[in-house]
C-alpha cells in the first residue's frame, strides 16, 4: 500500500504534555516538540501549532498558584502568553524558523469576514515557512465568545486552513474503550464516531487535561466533516509526530469521511453556534439530503428557539437526530407566521445548508 503523505499539519499540545509533575512549564518537552516540528518543515511540510500553557506559565510568574477567578485567569494568560511565545521563539530559532502568535476567539470564526481574514493570514504565514502558534485569546474571552478548549480550537483551526492532518498530543497512548469484561484497551483506528465511542469518551477513566476525551471526540467530528485525519498520540514519546505525518499508524487514528466539505460548508457546519432547532418531516429530509433541495416551510413540523433571519439553526429529523445545519431566511417570529398560515418561500436556501 502506498505511503500516505500529509502536507499541512496542525499539532495541538495539551497542558499534560507542556507541564512537569510540579505544574510548571516543561521546557525540555517544548523544545523536543519544536525540534520534531522543525524536522517536518525541512521536509517541505507546513506546520501550525495550537498550544496550551499560557495560564500555567503566567500563574507561575505571578505567584498565583492555581488561578480560580476569571480575572486571575485572564491576568495569568496575559503574562503567560508572552513568556510562552518567547520560549517557542527560542526553541525554533535554533533551526532558523520564525514563529508567529495568533490569538483566536469564537467570534473570529463565527463572523464570515473575520473567518476569511484569519484563514488568509494563517495561510500566508504557512506559505512563508513560518510556524503560527495559536491559542485562544484568554485575556478577553468570555463565555459568549469562548471556544473553551484547545481540542476544538485545534480542529476548527485545522478546518479553517484546510489542513490534511491534526495531531493531538496528550499524556496517554491514544483512545481507549472497554471490552465486555470492562477492561480498557487501546483502539488503533476509528472510522466512524458511534454512540459507543461517545459513551467511552465520557468514561471517567478516559478523562485528562482540561477537556478530557469528550472534547477530542468533538474535535474528531469537526475533522471528519472537513476531510482531515486526526490522531491522538502520547506527547511524551518521541518521533510519533513524524510517524503519523509519514502515514504510519501510531496512537489512535480517526479517519475522515471520504470527501471533506468545501470551505463555506465547513464554516456552516462548525464555525457557528446554532441558535434554534427545526424538526422536519421525512419528505423534507429526503428532499434536502437525496435531492439537494432547499428546505421549505411546508416540511417543518416544529421549531424551538428565538432567532433572527440569517442565524444558524440545527435541522433535526422526526427522531430529533441532527441531520443538517443552515442559515435561516426568516426570524423565528416570521417562521411561526409562515407555518401558521402555510406560507411559501424557502426557509433555508440549499446554498446555505450543510448536511451532517
Amino acid at each position: 500500500m502506498a505511503e500516505k503523505k500529509y502536507e499541512t499539519i496542525v499539532i495541538k499540545i495539551g497542558s499534560s504534555t507542556l507541564t512537569d509533575p510540579n505544574g510548571k512549564l516543561d521546557l525540555r518537552s517544548l523544545q523536543r516538540i519544536a525540534a520534531e516540528a522543525a524536522s517536518l518543515l525541512k521536509q517541505k511540510k507546513k506546520v501550525l501549532m495550537v498550544t496550551s500553557g499560557s495560564i500555567v506559565t503566567g500563574a507561575e510568574k505571578l505567584g498565583l498558584g492555581k488561578p480560580k477567578t476569571i480575572p486571575e485567569k485572564q491576568a495569568a494568560a496575559a503574562v503567560g502568553q508572552s513568556l510562552l511565545m518567547r520560549q517557542y521563539e527560542k526553541a525554533f530559532e535554533e533551526f532558523g524558523i520564525t514563529v508567529a502568535q495568533v490569538l483566536l476567539t469564537r467570534d473570529a470564526i463565527a463572523d464570515r469576514e473575520r473567518y476569511l481574514n484569519a484563514r488568509n493570514c494563517i495561510n500566508t504565514l504557512l506559505n512563508e515557512g513560518v510556524v503560527p502558534i495559536v491559542n485562544e485569546n484568554d485575556t478577553v474571552a468570555i463565555d459568549e465568545i469562548k471556544i473553551g478548549d484547545n481540542d476544538n480550537l485545534a480542529a476548527l483551526t485545522a478546518s479553517l486552513i484546510g489542513a490534511d492532518l491534526l495531531v493531538l498530543l496528550t499524556d496517554v497512548d491514544g483512545f481507549y474503550m472497554n471490552n465486555e469484561e470492562g477492561v480498557p484497551y487501546l483502539v488503533s483506528e476509528i472510522k466512524e464516531i458511534t454512540r459507543e465511542v461517545k459513551d467511552a469518551a465520557g468514561h471517567p477513566s478516559t478523562q485528562l487535561g482540561t477537556g478530557g476525551m469528550i472534547t477530542k471526540i468533538q474535535a474528531a467530528e469537526v475533522c471528519s466533516d472537513a476531510g482531515i485525519l486526526m490522531a491522538i498520540i502520547n506527547g511524551r514519546k518521541p518521533d510519533l509526530i513524524q510517524a503519523v505525518a509519514s502515514g504510519e499508524k501510531a496512537g489512535t487514528l480517526f479517519y475522515p469521511k471520504t470527501t471533506g466539505l468545501e470551505s463555506r460548508k465547513r464554516w456552516l457546519a462548525h464555525g457557528l453556534k446554532p441558535e434554534g432547532t427545526l424538526v422536519i418531516d421525512p419528505g423534507a429530509e429526503s428532499a434536502i439530503i437525496k435531492n439537494g433541495k432547499s428546505l421549505l416551510p411546508v416540511g417543518i413540523k416544529s421549531f424551538k428557539g428565538k432567532f433572527s433571519a440569517g442565524a444558524l439553526v440545527s435541522i433535526l429529523d422526526e427522531n430529533e437526530k441532527e441531520i443538517a445545519r443552515g442559515l435561516a431566511n426568516f426570524s423565528s417570529e416570521e417562521l411561526s407566521n409562515l407555518l401558521e398560515k402555510k406560507g411559501v418561500g424557502e426557509a433555508i436556501h440549499r446554498d446555505n445548508l450543510v448536511i451532517l
